[in-house]
């Protein structure tokens, strides 16, 4: 392929569309939408699931570890199997339609063997379709109007994010008022009562977004591929890389605050109060992701998410100070989420546009599962290293030691430059 005269992430011979809030990106924010409403039901539910069985603590982790390698390590392959055989729309399909399987697995399940297989099919579903997805939706638009799209689009899938675990939680108190057979029966009701939006996530796909057509390329060799994307793109990712080991699972985050607020509320209320501060973050991300997406467009993607990176950093430290001093408020509390928020909705709206601003069209699925691989192998070392470092040492260091790689990744995030040559 000439690229000579191509612009990054489009197709030659093919003009860009001209509205962005088309079909296409309508389609897959609400199949996003319906797709995180199946899945965040399950996460918010699985807990409680697990003691009710009788499965320890540690099967959890266990369990949740190996899905998110799974889903990291699909999403680097989706691209290059999407890219081989060219049936982008199918494969997302595929992986949209193994989340509602991943639900019934884990409905029907009586011990951990069925839990980590219904949680594998799920979150391979999710490695498979993430980057072809991205793909299709950054070449339903142009390139000045990514920005809006994709923060519209994460806008829409986080609010599946939010109304998912708050009617989970909802299900789950009305389903203990019915009579049951046994203790796992509010829980089995709940996960099948998921499956609904799930089917309809794949419907939704199938109905309302359009693919464009994409030749197969049967002799694309994978690591052949990788060797081939561009220098500058390879120098993103270790930004991302970098910042992203420091990026910790949130899920700590929300430990933390019911850490320190137990002394003064008790722990059952201080992780209520810990709940609802990370949904209100939920709601931050779902509130600004369009608005930021719009700003970009207009001050530039690379340094708004630079200044994104900047928020993730100050969120660690944060959270660090709060120790130090024994925070117990709930309004500073409340305030780190916010910034949480932020920094995410910047973060997630913006990573896959500036991807799309360094790498050609016919390396866009594959340039999208490697951001998802490394964004997904970082964060999986990261929670387990903040958490390590936690116990084993005290949390103000676990924490101030997040906020000093992800301010690392975000020195090196701002000295990439999107327009340097491959």
């Amino acid at each position: 392929m000439n690229d000579t005269h191509e612009a990054p992430g489009t197709s030659a011979g093919t003009a860009p569309p001209s509205g962005w809030l088309n079909r296409t990106v309508v389609g897959a924010g609400v199949t996003s939408a319906l797709g995180d409403f199946c899945y965040e039901t399950t996460t918010v539910i699985l807990p409680g699931f697990l003691a009710v069985l009788g499965i320890p603590a540690a099967a959890l982790g266990l369990i949740e570890g190996t899905a998110d390698a799974v889903a990291s390590f699909t999403k680097m392959v989706s691209g290059y199997i999407a890219e081989k055989l060219g049936h982008r729309k199918l494969l997302v399909l595929a992986g949209y339609a193994l989340t509602p399987l991943g639900q019934v697995l884990i409905a029907i399940a009586l011990g951990w063997p069925l839990l980590l297989a219904g949680r594998l099919a799920s979150w391979f579903g999710k490695g498979l379709r993430g980057p072809l997805r991205d793909a299709i939706v950054v070449q339903a638009v142009s390139p000045e109007t990514r920005g809006r799209a994709f923060g519209f689009h994460r806008a829409t899938d986080t609010i599946g994010a939010v109304a998912g675990p708050l009617l989970g939680v909802a299900l789950l108190g009305w389903a203990q008022r019915l009579h049951g057979t046994d203790p796992a029966w509010p829980f089995r009701l709940v996960l099948w009562l998921s499956i609904i939006p799930g089917t309809l996530a794949v419907l939704a796909f199938l109905t309302l977004v359009r693919d464009t057509q994409q030749s197969p390329n049967p002799a694309l060799k994978f690591f052949g591929s990788l060797r081939g994307l561009p220098l500058r793109f390879k120098r993103y990712l270790g930004a991302v890389g970098i910042f992203g080991i420091g990026d910790f699972s949130h899920s700590l985050l929300i430990l933390a605050t019911t850490t320190l607020l137990t002394p003064s509320m008790g722990v059952v209320h201080a992780a209520q109060v810990a709940g609802l501060m990370y949904v209100g973050r939920n709601l931050v991300q779902v509130l600004l992701s369009y608005p930021i997406g719009a700003l970009a467009d207009r001050a530039g993607h690379l340094p708004v998410l630079v200044a994104g990176y900047v928020l993730g950093a100050l969120t660690a430290t944060l959270t660090a100070l709060a120790f130090w001093f024994a925070v117990d408020s709930v309004i500073l509390l409340g305030g780190v989420f916010f910034v949480a928020g932020l920094y995410v909705a910047v973060q997630e709206a913006l990573e896959p546009t500036v991807t799309a601003e360094m790498v050609h069209a016919d390396t866009l699925a594959i340039s999208y599962g490697a951001l998802g691989t490394v964004n997904g192998a970082a964060k999986f070392v990261s929670s387990a290293m903040v958490g390590l470092a936690w116990t084993v040492v005290s949390p103000v260091f676990g924490f101030a030691l997040a906020a000093l790689l992800m301010f690392a990744g975000t020195v090196a995030l701002g000295r990439a430059r999107v327009s340097a040559p491959a």
